[in-house]
């Protein structure tokens, strides 16, 4: 069975911990480094697959240009954690009181939105058809593909069966710009392995 290879973006103008990038911030000249220092990929991968954010496309396009494999597709499913509107290019210390307030439930109440965000079961429902189109798209393909996505739909992928609570856990675990690492095949099961 092929192998779904999933890469963090790489840097991008105005990040910072805790900022919600607005989905038009572009790469840095850092950022074109990291996708250099990140080859070679991975062996066997036909094809790549990218989120609509301008920040993974750019990713894609640069990985296009250095190793001639193919964009196969960019998918909303990709797409990074939607946050709300009213929290889009702030920080922390920033944030709106009734969006710190749904944060402090989110994990117990992983239904509930704050304003147009996405819920964190959303999200989670998300992820787990995303993970059902990249293993179609390898067996569509007969090899493997790499998806370019966001540090947290990516964590949210590799913890598919922790439910909607694994946003908490992949909002923390660290994935650095323009790292690669390989999504677990699921077992007879269902458990990711």
């Amino acid at each position: 069975m092929a192998d779904i290879w999933l890469m963090r973006h790489a840097a991008y103008e105005g990040h910072r911990p805790g900022y919600h990038a607005p989905p038009n911030a572009a790469l840095t000249p850092e950022g074109h480094d990291q996708i250099r220092e990140a080859l070679p990929v991975p062996d066997g991968i036909t094809g790549i697959i990218t989120s609509p954010l301008l920040r993974a496309r750019q990713t894609a396009e640069a990985l296009h240009h250095l190793t001639g494999l193919p964009i196969l597709a960019t998918t909303d499913l990709l797409a990074e954690w939607r946050a709300p509107t009213a929290v889009q290019g702030h920080t922390p210390h920033t944030y709106p009181p009734g969006y710190r307030t749904w944060r402090t439930h989110r994990a117990t109440h992983p239904h509930l939105a704050y304003e147009d965000g996405e819920s964190l079961t959303t999200l989670h429902t998300r992820a787990g058809h995303c993970a059902d189109y990249l293993r179609a798209l390898t067996e569509q393909r007969q090899g493997s593909v790499l998806a370019i996505s966001h540090k947290l739909l990516l964590g949210v992928l590799l913890r598919l069966a922790q439910g909607p609570a694994c946003f908490e856990v992949a909002t923390h675990a660290p994935w650095p710009f323009a790292t690669v690492r390989c999504l677990s095949r699921p077992s007879r099961d269902g458990a990711q392995r």
